[in-house]
């Protein structure tokens, strides 16, 4: 009897030291175990495994002082690290997708149903067809045409201001003169108007026609002219007048044939007094095709209802001293700028 007592204290023992050793031991063992009897009765040990986070833990508190970092280094590194995977829990591209993408999407969230419509068959049945939504507008889809862009230009008009707006009469000349402002400047209108325009040429002017595009040739048949701007050929384009036609924006292009001819224009009114000057004009560029020149082209507006009768399209030397680069698929391509060439005219829309 003593003896089975024995044998029952010895197993007890083995027990309860494998529980024991479960723990943390002085090895430095991370891997703790459990025993239990199976269906046989012979007893088992399984080990415990743990979790990422608790073996980052327990790893943490067994580091050496001084191989630990710095105060606050473990909230920066782990900050580092979230930061560096590019994906947080809250603000993803899942809760928060691309704006763009989305409204490609038709506002269709990846995983969320497309919208649906229902119809009846011929038999009578009811179907139910899913749809991807198109977001494109009007104008992307071709249903209309886009809205006119006006180009930028430098418009000179009767009473404009020379150096800066709202300069005051007894200005400092000196400070003027640091400024670059020279009080005794002609406006550029008024130069320009007292070299033009009362000498052109009107034998035979272009005249308008509307209702489609017209070409007009700056050739060296056309009329010369000595503008403030410097000598220049130059066509003389009669305007409809008011009753005819309301305001409108005009086409402009200029064909790229070995050099294009760069425009400014000048509407004068029915006696040749100019009213407006249009210079800089900071045109498009359209690359040649198969079928037609390389062109600049600018949107301009006009207005025969302010007195507008005339239009006087000619260049200036600033312009022929420059040139245009364009971009083809050879790379950049340097076009200059000279006295002649082709351009055409016609009404917006047309």
């Amino acid at each position: 009897m003593s003896k089975c007592h024995f044998m029952v204290i010895a197993c007890l023992a083995v027990v309860i030291s494998g529980c024991q050793l479960s723990g943390p031991d002085a090895s430095g063992s991370r891997e703790g175990y459990f025993t239990w009897v199976d269906e046989q009765g012979r007893v088992r040990q399984s080990p415990i495994p743990q979790s990422t986070g608790e073996r980052d833990k327990g790893e943490g508190k067994e580091a050496n002082a001084e191989d630990a970092p710095p105060t606050g280094s473990a909230d920066s590194s782990a900050s580092g690290d979230a930061s560096s995977s590019g994906y947080h829990e809250e603000f993803n591209l899942e809760n928060y997708p691309d704006a763009n993408q989305l409204e490609k999407d038709g506002y269709v969230r990846p995983g969320e149903p497309k919208p649906y419509f229902t119809w009846r068959d011929a038999q009578g049945n009811i179907r139910v067809s899913y749809y991807q939504p198109d977001t494109r507008t009007a104008v992307e889809k071709g249903r209309i045409k886009p809205p006119i862009q006006l180009t930028e230009a430098s418009i000179h008009q009767p009473g404009e201001t020379v150096g800066l707006p709202g300069l005051p009469e007894d200005a400092d000349p000196e400070a003027m003169a640091v400024l670059g402002i020279d009080p005794g400047e002609e406006r550029f209108f008024q130069q320009w108007a007292g070299q033009c325009c009362q000498a052109l040429e009107r034998s035979e002017p272009e005249q308008w026609q509307e209702g489609r595009e017209f070409g007009v040739s700056m050739g060296d048949k056309a009329p010369r002219h000595s503008f403030s701007t410097g000598e220049s050929h130059y066509r003389l384009v009669r305007l409809p007048p008011a009753e005819q036609i309301t305001d409108f924006i005009l086409h402009l292009r200029s064909f790229n044939h070995e050099g294009m001819f760069v425009p400014s224009v000048a509407f004068l009114d029915a006696s040749f007094a100019p009213v407006r000057i249009v210079t800089d004009l900071v045109a498009s560029y359209v690359p040649e095709s198969w079928y037609q020149y390389g062109y600049l082209h600018s949107y301009i507006p006009v207005f025969p209802s302010r007195g507008e009768r005339w239009m006087v399209i000619f260049t200036r030397e600033a312009d022929l001293a420059g040139q245009t680069v364009v971009e083809d698929k050879y790379g950049p391509k340097a076009i200059p700028h000279t006295r002649t060439g082709e351009l055409s005219l016609s009404r917006a829309g047309e």
